[in-house]
């Protein structure tokens, strides 16, 4: 039985449910982050991210800052890209348009190109406007939590390649690490971002990245200064000073700003309950549960936003409301029955549907029942609303 306080079950896409030992972790007593316990600490939580991400070549370099995951857009767009270069940006909802909006801030000349709502751009199209004009950069949500869509890297990456090799991959994986398959170097990615509070399943607060040594050479080559202090990588892997990030791999103390030592003891506890069990299994669980959610909702008569079984995320699914029923009417009925659901945020169409989380231990612990127990929720909460299936 769990050691946390009764509580409803949190199934949204992120903040998730967290698993009693990584909370248990961040309970650590105070220690110096340039300690020897701390920085050994933190020196194999990096090595375990180069698992989890599946790279094992030693230029990738891999990041772990205090911030949320939008800090890994700023690190991106204050980096790689200096002021009126041309960025690529695959946009399927609201976390692809912030990604283009970020890179604008910075001063990028940005070209979006918009699945459908429900959709994706396709690939053709997307080889057009590689072909049109030279990106530094291109950038694709791999899970948008706003639609549950999710995007297909491998052929794209490779598409990419092909066509403009010189063009830097970038991921935004916050929704897709740790439950989606993402092979870093077999798929030739050239910097991934994301964050510990989704299906790495630890609390929110670390921006978690990894960075190819392509994307390490383009920081140190920038012809201009990057117009941020500290989401500058060059003050994370200066060339003059300790090298931040490489030291603490190499378990030796180093100091730019001060990390969390107790989120970073959550997450190494996190990585560690990961990478006890093959990536593929792991995969393998979460599409599973995905498919017996999908079933059930359409079971119900409910269509999912992913409209395409190709286009759906594993992580979580988004579900259009029946007619006449709105978010106000269901989600405290969800509550009641111990369950949490998120409402809608694209701008299309945020009110006519809500969202349901289903990554981390939600999904691969057994002897947790949430999934189980939120499908009923819905379930009897539609009929409470007064729903019946045409």
């Amino acid at each position: 039985m769990s050691s946390q306080p009764a509580h409803p079950a949190l199934l949204i896409p992120g903040p998730i449910e967290f698993d009693d030992a990584v909370l248990q972790s961040m309970g650590h007593y105070s220690e110096s982050h340039v300690g020897a316990g701390f920085v050994a600490t933190f020196g194999e939580t990096l090595s375990l991210l180069r698992l989890l991400f599946q790279t094992t070549n030693p230029a990738s370099q891999p990041f772990v800052i205090s911030g949320s995951g939008t800090l890994g857009w700023d690190l991106v767009a204050a980096n790689l890209v200096e002021p009126g270069e041309n960025a690529l940006v695959l946009s399927t909802g609201y976390f692809g348009d912030g990604f283009a909006d970020c890179l604008r801030a910075y001063g990028a000349n940005v070209t979006k190109l918009d699945g459908p709502v429900g959709g994706r751009p396709q690939l053709p199209d997307m080889v057009t406007a590689l072909q049109e004009k030279k990106y530094k950069v291109l950038t694709v949500t791999h899970v948008d939590t706003s639609t549950g869509v999710l995007s297909e890297l491998k052929s794209l990456a490779a598409a990419v390649k092909k066509v403009s090799p010189e063009t830097l991959v970038i991921v935004d994986g916050v929704c897709s690490v740790a439950c989606e398959e993402l092979a870093f170097d077999e798929w030739g990615l050239d910097g991934v971002v994301t964050a510990s509070q989704k299906a790495i399943g630890c609390p929110a607060g670390l921006s978690i990245s990894m960075f190819s040594g392509r994307s390490i050479e383009a920081v140190k080559n920038r012809k201009t200064e990057p117009a941020t202090y500290f989401a500058s990588m060059r003050r994370w892997l200066p060339t003059n000073n300790p090298a931040v990030m490489q030291n603490y791999e190499a378990k030796k103390p180093s100091y730019f700003a001060t990390p969390s030592p107790q989120l970073i003891h959550a997450l190494n506890t996190a990585l560690k309950q990961i990478m006890a069990r093959p990536l593929a299994e792991r995969f393998q669980k979460h599409i599973e549960v995905s498919d017996r959610v999908k079933k059930t909702v359409t079971d119900l008569g409910l269509e999912i936003v992913a409209s395409k079984p190709e286009d759906q995320s594993h992580a979580m699914t988004a579900i259009y409301l029946p007619e006449k029923i709105a978010i106000p009417d269901l989600l405290p009925r969800l509550l009641n029955k111990g369950i949490i659901f998120a409402g809608g945020i694209h701008k299309e169409i945020g009110t006519k549907y809500v969202r349901f989380g289903h990554m981390g231990v939600t999904a691969v612990d057994p002897s947790r029942h949430d999934v189980d127990n939120a499908l009923k929720a819905l379930q009897d909460a539609l009929a409470e609303c007064g729903y019946k299936k045409a």
